[in-house]
């Protein structure tokens, strides 16, 4: 199922970052389980362990109760909820021993272009946990069904057909999920909660940030990129989000700012130069304004009495 990659920066410094590995004899790219086979997996202890894997998480609990954290917001997981976990997010579980349910794995270029962009695949904000009910919960319960079903067949199709089909049938899937995010259901206060569907103008914004926040927290370093002007990113912004392009930029440096105090050893020096600050108090400054906390205070708060 994974795969640790070894952090540039030393042992128990980085988040340890996970890659995807199909199950021998499987084809690459997505992964049907239940938590029952994974609990069995040798590698199973490791995801009681803060890890940000490269690919998605979507899973549905059957009964009992699961716990998982997502980037700091904790979720306690009953019969019927979803969650679905992104990559770059930073995520680890409870015990496995108190549920039953199925887990789908999948890279994100396993599905096709169209698929990723109407399902929003990469929105990294978007809502976390979901419960769907009556003809939306057969409907997510019925493409599961069929993806795990296919997935188990291993013989009657040639490989190439086969993977075609769990494309398709995971395409489904997501799609059905994707509309529940849509609506927002965690009930969070997410920036994607109830919110209209994204512009071009947003995507192509959301995704350089992603790819540039270390390097610029400037507006207009966007919009010069991106060929738009500065309002209009931050229209385009605060349309699909709730929230101006400065606000949604910022938002993003915290997030990974919290993610590297509360699960790794670097000190506030060393992570004010991997989020592009020039020295650790202008990063503590800006860390106090958007928490009202220091760096320090954070990662004590987070981690406990040691």
């Amino acid at each position: 199922m994974v795969k640790k990659r070894h952090a540039a920066q030393g042992a128990g410094e980085s988040i340890p970052e996970v890659a995807f590995t199909a199950p021998a004899g499987r084809p690459a790219g997505v992964e049907v389980l239940t938590l029952a086979e994974l609990r069995d997996r040798a590698d199973a202890c490791a995801l009681a362990v803060p890890h940000r894997p490269d690919f998605h998480h979507l899973l549905v609990v059957d009964s009992g109760r699961l716990r998982h954290t997502v980037d700091f917001r904790k979720y306690e997981l009953c019969a019927n909820d979803w969650i679905w976990v992104r990559p770059g997010q930073v995520h680890h579980f409870g015990t496995l021993t108190g549920a039953e349910g199925r887990l789908v794995l999948f890279e994100s270029g396993f599905l096709d272009p169209a698929t990723a962009a109407v399902a929003r695949l990469e929105d990294w904000f978007g809502p976390a946990v979901h419960h769907p009910e009556g003809e939306e919960a057969q409907a997510v319960e019925c493409a599961l069904r069929h993806l795990h079903q296919e997935f188990g067949a291993l013989r009657g199709l040639p490989l190439e057909t086969h993977i075609e089909v769990l494309r398709h049938l995971l395409a489904v899937l997501v799609l059905r999920v994707a509309r529940l995010s849509a609506r927002g259901r965690d009930g969070d206060g997410g920036q994607a909660e109830g919110v209209c569907e994204a512009s071009e103008t947003f995507l192509r914004f959301r995704d350089a940030v992603e790819r540039d926040f270390t390097r610029s927290r400037r507006v207009e370093d966007y919009a010069r990129a991106l060929g738009y002007s500065p309002r209009t990113l931050s229209r385009a912004t605060a349309a699909a989000t709730g929230v101006g392009a400065k606000e949604f930029i910022d938002r993003r440096v915290v997030l990974e700012a919290k993610r590297l105090l509360a699960h790794g050893d670097q000190t506030a020096a060393r992570i004010a130069g991997r989020l592009g600050f020039a020295d650790a108090t202008n990063f503590a400054k800006f860390f106090q304004h958007r928490t009202g906390s220091t760096p320090i205070s954070f990662r004590m708060e987070v981690r406990g009495p040691s």
